[in-house]
């Protein structure tokens, strides 16, 4: 294991904070990552899994071991006239693999293209975008159990799979990715109902779409709404889309009709967030560098800031005049540390 010491972790999360980093290494084999753990355990250091740091907020340092998870590979594992089965390493970049699968027409993970992230975060969060959660096409989830202290294959009916959420989310730290199994399609259903991919494929003509047309779509809906890390820090959607009852929703509608809200059971509404945001003013403001983008107000662009703890603030302000206008909270999204 090559042990680093005192490190900066600024090019290591997409907010681009200064905040260190007592030690670092990065794995690339399953060997590698039970001797980082074992180091950790013998020297009393608590220890972070990272993978591309695209849905972390460092806020201060981090005084143990941050391991980062370097897995790669893509392997067919079956394959029949009408379906395949891909075994993916966790460190590998989402956008890279979902491009794999287009370019091979391979059909299920198109309308997910262009979401940043690594394929190990991908079940975590249980990652969607128009229309389609990532669930939806995973088998199972290969994983170390450090509580059990072995490893472990956790079928996709016993991942607690909900929205942006898992058993990897829930129990924190317990689960440490190493690969996934994906079911793919040679003949795909093909999603084409979310409203902005209708509207794109309308506009270029397309009449019969394919998952080569769907996910160039997705790339440029997300390309030109979604601000890119790698010029403008950030996160992505920095927040939830918060679940509030029907009484709740009955009461809101009255007060705020033009309210954006959607029925989930008899009993359940979500509410778009970006809504609540954009109707307490919070749309292109910036302050002390930390601002809400102009095109999304949902995503917390860092414009300058060095310390994640600007950003945490700035984040509790909007969180606070939401609950003050609406008496809805809203929670983060993201891993705050």
């Amino acid at each position: 294991m090559k042990l680093q010491k005192n490190i900066a972790l600024k090019q290591y999360h997409s907010f681009a904070c200064e905040e260190m980093a007592s030690f670092f290494t990065s794995v690339t084999s399953k060997e590698a990552l039970i001797e980082a753990i074992d180091w950790a355990f013998n020297n009393n250091q608590p220890y972070l899994i990272l993978g591309s740091g695209t849905n972390i907020l460092f806020t201060k340092q981090f005084n143990g071991l941050v391991i980062k998870i370097d897995f790669t590979g893509i392997q067919k594992l079956q394959e029949t006239a009408s379906e395949l089965i891909l075994q993916v390493g966790a460190g590998e970049i989402w956008s890279h693999f979902v491009s794999y699968c287009v370019q091979k027409s391979w059909g299920g993970l198109e309308n997910l293209s262009l979401i940043p992230g690594t394929v190990g975060a991908a079940p975590i969060n249980n990652i969607s975008a128009y229309g389609i959660e990532v669930s939806e096409h995973i088998v199972s989830v290969d994983a170390y159990d450090t509580l059990k202290k072995k490893w472990v294959t956790i079928p996709n009916i016993e991942c607690a799979f909900g929205y942006k959420s898992s058993i990897f989310k829930k129990e924190v730290n317990r689960f440490i990715i190493s690969s996934v199994l994906f079911k793919l399609s040679k003949q795909p259903f093909l999603r084409t109902d979310y409203g902005a991919i209708k509207s794109v494929l309308h506009a270029r003509g397309v009449t019969n779409p394919s998952v080569e047309s769907i996910a160039s779509a997705v790339i440029y809906i997300r390309s030109n709404h979604w601000p890119d890390p790698k010029k403008l820090p950030n996160a992505g959607s920095f927040f939830k889309n918060p679940m509030i009852t029907k009484n709740q929703y009955d009461a809101l509608i009255q007060q705020f009709p033009s309210l954006m809200a959607y029925p989930i059971t008899d009993n359940t509404y979500k509410i778009a967030a970006g809504w609540l945001l954009e109707a307490c003013g919070w749309k292109g403001i910036i302050k002390d560098q930390v601002g809400c983008f102009k095109d999304k107000v949902l995503v917390i662009v860092n414009f300058g800031a060095t310390n994640g703890k600007s950003i945490l603030d700035f984040s509790d302000a909007i969180i606070e005049s939401v609950k003050v206008k609406f008496g809805v909270v809203i929670e983060k999204g993201i891993n705050i540390l």
